[in-house]
This record gives structure tokens, C-alpha cells and sequence, in this order.
């Protein structure tokens, strides 16, 4: 060995350590042979390749088999913002074009009925003595015969209207202005035959329109509300006072609502009871009622729809909470 090679060697043994315990870098002499930091042995660069680093996240991974499956698209998963979700209800019956706001006033009016008109209706019941009612539910039947008459020859049926004529004459003499109905008895035998301009709309082809559920009136349609007011104008504009008087209008509504609301409410109990949609039942009694009614003016014979088929016969249409103002079972 040479003197330098040795000195050398010897200052490298004596030499201090890094702080991370490795000897100072040392330049290699001038014209020895360097190795650079990329270059690696061909055996050593194989097994570095062939290990992934330590952090690498695989492209694709499957996830085991005790977690939950990822989350379904937008299509199928009704949290996800962009989630098509189908919340339109089901189009209208034909006829009841109204359907949301109807079925929203049938349910506060039973909220009222239960709460303030049923209860009043059954203490007028038992308060008030059963001839006694009577006598007033016959004298406001009484009061409407001239509408019935009226009606009847709108529609061209003398033979009808004369006997309305003399239903009314008798009841208003021999039944004491019609607080007894003397006339429906032998040897008169005339029975009462609601009638309206409603029904003459309706004989002569208009067609009842939407469907309404009202307050105070109940169900009803376009074509039979008309009706109402029409009927409603006849006395008042025939033969005046009383009959043209807030009192006597407010006085009969009352009185007649109280008594057929009484007088229908097993019937009404049971519907609201026993039918999946009590609303429904009402509507389509109403209205196959109505087409019924008129149908007889024509001589056709349909059935009548009982909403309370446990019971003999279907209740009045506006017995839901009121009746019908005019005194007409509408």
C-alpha cells in the first residue's frame, strides 16, 4: 500500500459520525471509479419492482363481504338530490273536478257536525216531542208545494201538478196550514213528490257540472245549487213578508237542518263507520240519487244508492250537517 492510500484510510477510522450515527460523505479521488445513486444492481432492481410501495391504493378493490353494498344511483336511491321522485296523486273522478278542496270541506264539516251540529240535533230530538216536530217538518214541506206545482208544469206535467195543487189546498184547510199531512192519508192518498228547478234543468238535459260539498248546503252541483236559488226566489218574490225576511230564512234552516239531521243520524253514524272513504260514499249516493230522480220524471226506473246499506232507506243528501235550504230534498 502507498503512503497516501494509507494516510487515508487512517483519517477515515479516526474520523467523528454524523448526528444520524453515519461517517461523513468523502470525496472519492480524483479518477477512482463512482457509482451513481440510480444505478442498482439488476438483481436488487427486480425485487424493488416487483414490491408495490408501502401507501399504493389499488385501482380497483372489492369490498368485503360483510359490508353493505355501495349505494344504489340517482335512479334508485330517493335520498340522492338528483333522485327522480313521483309524488302526483291520483287524477279527479270524472264529475268531481274538485276533489281536493270537496274532500278538505267534507272533513271540516264532520269535525263541526261531531263537535257542535250532531249533539245539538239529538237534544232537539229529545226536547222537543215527536208531534210536535212533525207538525213543523209538515208545515215547511207545506210552504214549498207551490214551488213542486210550479215545476211540474215547467215540465209538462199537468196531471202531476194538479194533484200538487190539491196536496197543498188540503193540507192548508183540513190540515190546519199544513202542521198535518191529511192529504198522503184516504181518501185523498196524495203523496208528497219533492220537485225543483234542478229537476227541470235536469229533465230537459243540463248536466248537474262539478261536484261541490258545501258548508251549510252540503253536497251538491253546479246545477242543483242554481236551482236552489232559483227556488228560493219563489215565495219571497210570489207572496213577500214573511217569506222575504232574514228571520223566516235563518229560522227554517235551522229548525229543518236540526230535524233531519236528527232523524238521519244512525244512518250517518254508520257510513262514517263502516266506509273506507265516507266522502266518496256521500258523493256518489248524491249524485246516483239525483240521476235516479230525474230519471223517474222521464218513467225510467234506476235504483237509489243507500250509503248505509244496514239501514231501510238512503238518508237525504244535505243530512250530512244541513239540508237543503229551500225545503226540497235535493
Amino acid at each position: 500500500m502507498s503512503i497516501p492510500a494509507f494516510a487515508t484510510a487512517m483519517l477515515l477510522v479516526g474520523a467523528p459520525a454524523n448526528s444520524d450515527g453515519m461517517p461523513p460523505e468523502v470525496s472519492a479521488p480524483v479518477g477512482a471509479p463512482t457509482v451513481s445513486d440510480h444505478e442498482v444492481p439488476a438483481s436488487t432492481a427486480s425485487t424493488v419492482a416487483a414490491e408495490p410501495p408501502l401507501h399504493a391504493t389499488p385501482a380497483e378493490s372489492t369490498p368485503p363481504a360483510d359490508l353493505p353494498n355501495p349505494a344504489p344511483d340517482s335512479a334508485t336511491n330517493p335520498m340522492d338530490p338528483n333522485a327522480i321522485v313521483v309524488t302526483a296523486r291520483p287524477p279527479a273522478p270524472p264529475g268531481d273536478p274538485l276533489q281536493s278542496v270537496n274532500a278538505k270541506s267534507f272533513e271540516t264539516i264532520q269535525t263541526v257536525d261531531k263537535a257542535i251540529v250532531g249533539p245539538a240535533a239529538l237534544t232537539y230530538k229529545r226536547t222537543v216531542p215527536g208531534e210536535v216536530r212533525s207538525g213543523l217538518r209538515n208545515f215547511l214541506n207545506n210552504l214549498q208545494e207551490p214551488v213542486v206545482f210550479l215545476n211540474y208544469l215547467l215540465q209538462i206535467k199537468p196531471g202531476k201538478a194538479a194533484e200538487t195543487l190539491g196536496r197543498f189546498t188540503v193540507n192548508s184547510t183540513i190540515g190546519v196550514a199544513g202542521l198535518v199531512d191529511v192529504a198522503k192519508k184516504r181518501p185523498f192518498k196524495l203523496p208528497r213528490r219533492p220537485n225543483g228547478f234542478a229537476y227541470t234543468l235536469g229533465y230537459y238535459g243540463v248536466k248537474p257540472g262539478p261536484f261541490l260539498f258545501l258548508p251549510v248546503i252540503g253536497p251538491t252541483t253546479v246545477r242543483d245549487l242554481f236551482g236552489r236559488w232559483v227556488d228560493l226566489l219563489v215565495l219571497p218574490w210570489a207572496v213577500g213578508k214573511p217569506f222575504d225576511q232574514p228571520a223566516y230564512a235563518i229560522s227554517t234552516v235551522i229548525v229543518r237542518g236540526l230535524d233531519e239531521r236528527a232523524e238521519y243520524d244512525e244512518r250517518l253514524r254508520k257510513v262514517r263507520e263502516e266506509s273506507t272513504d265516507p266522502y266518496a260514499t256521500m258523493r256518489e249516493a248524491y249524485l246516483q240519487n239525483r240521476q235516479a230522480e230525474i230519471d223517474a220524471l222521464h218513467g225510467r226506473h234506476s235504483n237509489a244508492v243507500n250509503p248505509a246499506p244496514g239501514l231501510a232507506n238512503p238518508a237525504p243528501p244535505n243530512a250530512t250537517i244541513f239540508p237543503d235550504m229551500s225545503g226540497q230534498d235535493l
